[in-house]
């Protein structure tokens, strides 16, 4: 499932955050997206969520056009084929791990297969037997590996990554990469990653620079 963004440009008001982006990311390739602080890096991946508007241009996913979805279809869409890893990892406090982790299955009705699937991933992000944990008693690093099992349980194929390390410590940060990364080449998923890390932008298929007037590479 190809994700192909055209021409895209965001204002708010008068002032662009962004103009003329145009890029095409293919099934299972990491493209890591870098730039100032401000330029709308975050908005960028919340359009290709579907999460975000935009004032021109278009952005596609297997031939669907996310722009003239309307509200319901569009969180159909989010929740079958989008993960979405955030730096704050998001992992709900009242709920343990595995309930965290099974979100995507439940919004989607796949109840059924939630606990083997649940367990699986928590096993492949090296969590095993940590189901029953609630998130306060977790690092950060743990919580990080949470929120990516969590993106991955319904196998989407298009996972978005917003500064996932930045709230780390640079070994966990690598470890957490490697996680992201090597989970997402095994479900053959897109991966776009927004970062201001350098070591993890280097281990991206394509680097891109995103600025007011586009994006280049």
């Amino acid at each position: 499932m190809t994700l192909r963004i055209s021409n895209l440009g965001k204002h708010y008001g008068e002032s662009p955050v962004f103009e003329n982006v145009t890029l095409e990311v293919q099934p299972g390739e990491f493209v890591a997206i870098v730039g100032e602080s401000g330029v709308g890096k975050s908005t960028l991946l919340n359009c290709m969520a579907g999460l975000d508007s935009w004032d021109q241009g278009t952005v596609t996913h297997d031939g669907t056009d996310i722009g003239a979805l309307d509200g319901e279809a569009c969180a159909l869409w989010r929740r079958k084929h989008v993960g979405f890893v955030f730096q704050a990892f998001h992992v709900l406090p009242h709920l343990d791990v595995a309930q965290n982790v099974s979100l995507p299955l439940m919004l989607l009705g796949e109840k059924k297969k939630d606990d083997g699937r649940v367990a699986h991933m928590l096993d492949a992000v090296g969590l095993p037997g940590m189901g029953a944990r609630l998130p306060q008693t977790l690092s950060g690093g743990q919580l990080q590996r949470v929120a990516i099992a969590r993106a991955l349980v319904h196998r989407p194929a298009l996972l978005l990554a917003d500064e996932p390390t930045g709230n780390l410590d640079p070994t966990t940060a690598a470890k957490v990469m490697a996680l992201l990364i090597g989970q997402t080449r095994e479900h053959g998923a897109s991966l776009v990653l927004v970062t201001h890390s350098e070591s993890a932008a280097a281990r991206a298929d394509r680097l891109l620079h995103l600025t007011a007037a586009g994006i280049r590479a």
